[in-house]
């Protein structure tokens, strides 16, 4: 078996560091925020012997590692690497011990498709992962989602949006998506085999529900014919994009359509013109004389 060797990496956040591997070291995630969550694997244990250690998280080739204020990675850094080296390279140094009363994984397979947003990429499941669109704009609001709140313990992960069969992830611009798709990929295709809960639908936020907040007997009949249009022509174009549209208002007086962008298409270069070329001429061509322009409230 060849020396397993590590080369330190910084992340976007000065208190977590990643100690890459030059090989694959395990399959799927771990954390750990304790040294009693880490009772089946003996090098989180061992390092939550450390003083400064706050949280361990081992992936498919690397260890990261989150300390408290207490030190700066500088000075311990390289005693930590040749710490966990030592432990890689000798006899029996299990990662993550098997746990003794087992979950049957779902069988599931997770791929990535980039959008037309560059900022995001979509993870598309062979399953049904919610029964309805969830963003989150940030860790308060995702507390509804144990999947949404672990992703965001990623120090690059800006916005999440949860649709049916994927997973639309914003990133902050410090990282390029080749060197974290695998990393997101293997952590969603873990936590939903795991059979893990991915959102509590009983405490849905309201800033997810404005959907529901649309009583279809309360619009006019430009709103409804508005929101047939856009749930049997723009969305599963969206959708295909990795993003949600969600009718507004209309204003009678301006003839104007609000509308939200979600996922993909929240912040994307190209949206405007696909309100301006799409969305805004369609629906002129079929509800002539009753639309003049599409906004975006949320852009």
């Amino acid at each position: 078996m060849d020396t397993v060797t590590l080369k330190i990496e910084k992340t976007t956040n000065d208190t977590i560091l990643k100690f890459t591997a030059n090989t694959i070291l395990i399959s799927g995630s771990y954390q750990f925020n304790n040294i009693d969550e880490a009772k089946n694997s003996p090098l989180a244990q061992q390092l939550f012997h450390l003083p400064f250690i706050k949280r361990v998280l081992i992936s498919a080739n690397f260890i990261a590692l989150e300390r408290f204020s207490i030190v700066d990675w500088a000075d311990v850094q390289e005693e930590v690497k040749e710490q966990i080296e030592n432990y890689l390279n000798s006899p029996g140094g299990v990662l993550v011990l098997e746990e003794t009363t087992t979950t049957k994984k779902v069988p599931v397979e997770i791929y990535s498709e980039v959008t037309p947003n560059p900022s995001v990429l979509k993870f598309v499941a062979n399953k049904k992962l919610v029964a309805s669109d969830l963003e989150y704009k940030n860790i308060e609001e995702a507390k509804n989602s144990p999947l949404a709140t672990e992703l965001y313990n990623f120090p690059f992960v800006k916005e999440i949006f949860i649709s049916e069969n994927y997973v639309s992830i914003t990133k902050f611009d410090v990282v390029e998506w080749s060197e974290i798709t695998n990393e997101i990929r293997s952590f969603i295709k873990e936590f939903v085999a795991n059979g893990k809960t991915i959102v509590n639908e009983s405490k849905q936020p309201t800033a997810n529900k404005q959907n529901e907040s649309v009583q279809l007997e309360d619009l006019d009949d430009v709103s409804k014919q508005i929101i047939a249009i856009l749930d049997e022509h723009i969305k599963p174009a969206v959708a295909a994009d990795g993003g949600n549209i969600l009718f507004q208002s209309y204003e009678e007086n301006t003839k104007t359509v609000n509308v939200i962008l979600q996922g993909a298409c929240s912040g994307c270069p190209s949206s405007t013109i696909t309100l301006k070329n799409g969305i805004e001429n369609m629906l002129k061509q079929l509800i002539p004389g009753q639309i003049e322009q599409v906004v975006a409230i949320n852009q």
